[in-house]
């Protein structure tokens, strides 16, 4: 899908507002083919059913308006209680974690059916005439319209189960911990292209792009954050113009309008720069929008754990148990990461060096899951205990030599912070225990 369209489409998810309209335009067809259905055929469902289809206009009208009207304060209400319900979170938990609620297909969905219903009722109300108006009343529309009332009742009640569901600390980490789990399944491996696995091509060609000189800049036209990248049309752009592309941000980097976002140079087949021919419009393969996505970005939902543990560790609420559940699920992402291959940095066409990547390597991801929780967790055993065990377990997932080492000096400035800051021997005796115990497994 083009960049461009999957930016707007993700705005579109995140909306409060898309789903809601195209309910209320699936309710303006349906009120128009049972007023059609009604008007031309020979059913007569008011004296096959008297009871369900008796209704006169007068009565027809006085139903409809008591649901069109009803509906309407549901829906004032149910948009009431998800505001409530943001701003709980915003100040709770953390402001990054509101998109989750945007973008909540059940408050959606909620919100759509009573303002499609209170849709559904005016277009059918507008339709019954009385006797000294040439009479029509159509009964199987104004039925279904009080069908669609009582549905309202269950999906009022179940909405506001959903609601107090949602500001559970549970739900929420868990959410977050299940779109980046999606996030890491979708990158690692990222097939971006096909790695330079030859030493000697390799380091020739980061000496290649670590040369300063020779490159063109490709400058951001907005500010924002970088969102999307499409890996695929980048490389089939470097093959076909026989360049070399680097791209300077990382994926979820501020970019400030007029910073390089791409540094383009000929091509080591064709190393006259005077040849190379950069079109405008290479800009088009990434998106950069007002807020960090969890989409191709698996350091924000990182970054979203990490200030649950944070808020909670603040003095102001102070909530030991929301910390360390968060730190739970900081490790669990820790162990899926341990488990995958993380993208070469030099990519190429299976011939010639295309596109260099600047990513975060596995290090950069464990010290944003724990740096910032060790040091506002000043102090509280619990919570080093618990950051201890994370590390252990993500150990435990380790499938390279290479990467022991980084937990293993994490657990050590762990050790270290926590011989400074636990005020008693006794925590001090366990929690020292409790690492000779890991570090004897550790290895």
């Amino acid at each position: 899908m083009n960049t461009r369209l999957r930016q707007s489409w993700q705005q579109l998810q995140e909306s409060l507002w898309f789903v809601p309209g195209i309910m209320v335009l699936f309710s303006f067809g349906l009120a128009y083919g049972l007023v059609e259905f009604d008007d031309t055929t020979n059913w007569q469902g008011a004296k096959r059913f008297p009871l369900l289809f008796g209704n006169g206009a007068d009565g027809a009208r006085g139903m409809l308006s008591a649901i069109a009207s009803s509906m309407l304060t549901v829906a004032a209400l149910a948009f009431s209680l998800t505001l409530a319900t943001i701003t709980q979170v915003s100040s709770q938990y953390s402001p990054r974690v509101l998109r989750n609620f945007m973008r909540d297909r059940v408050n959606q969905f909620i919100m759509g059916y009573f303002v499609s219903v209170f849709a559904y009722c005016l277009l059918v109300l507008g339709t019954i005439r009385s006797a000294d108006e040439g009479k029509f009343v159509p009964a199987t529309a104004v039925l279904i319209g009080l069908v669609l009332a009582l549905g309202g009742v269950a999906a009022l009640i179940f909405f506001i189960h959903h609601i107090a569901e949602s500001l559970q600390t549970g739900t929420i980490v868990q959410h977050i911990f299940r779109e980046t789990s999606k996030a890491i399944e979708a990158l690692f491996p990222e097939r971006f292209g096909e790695p330079v696995d030859d030493p000697q091509k390799a380091e020739a060609a980061l000496r290649y792009t670590d040369e300063q000189t020779g490159w063109y800049p490709v400058k951001a036209r907005q500010s924002g954050y970088l969102q999307l990248i499409n890996t695929e049309g980048l490389l089939k752009w470097a093959r076909n113009h026989r360049v070399v592309l680097r791209i300077e941000k990382e994926m979820g980097a501020f970019v400030g309008e007029g910073s390089v976002l791409f540094s383009v140079r000929s091509g080591m087949e064709r190393p006259d720069p005077s040849e190379a021919d950069w079109p405008d419009d290479l800009i088009n393969f990434v998106s950069i929008g007002r807020h960090r996505n969890i989409e191709q970005d698996v350091a924000f939902g990182i970054q979203q754990l990490v200030d649950i543990a944070l808020k909670a560790l603040s003095p102001g609420i102070n909530d030991t148990t929301t910390a360390i559940m968060a730190v739970d699920y900081l490790g669990a992402i820790g162990e899926e990461l341990a488990r995958r291959e993380f993208p070469a940095r030099i990519r190429s066409d299976g011939q010639h060096l295309r596109v260099v990547v600047r990513s975060a390597d596995f290090n950069s991801y464990i010290q944003l899951a724990f740096d910032l929780p060790r040091i506002n967790a000043k102090g509280n055993y619990a919570v080093f205990r618990r950051l201890l065990r994370a590390l252990a377990l993500v150990n435990d997932a380790v499938h390279t030599t290479e990467r022991k080492p980084v937990l293993k000096k994490q657990a050590d400035l762990l050790l270290a912070y926590a011989d400074q800051t636990l005020t008693t021997d006794y925590e001090r005796e366990n929690f020292q225990a409790l690492y000779q115990q890991l570090m004897r497994a550790w290895s």
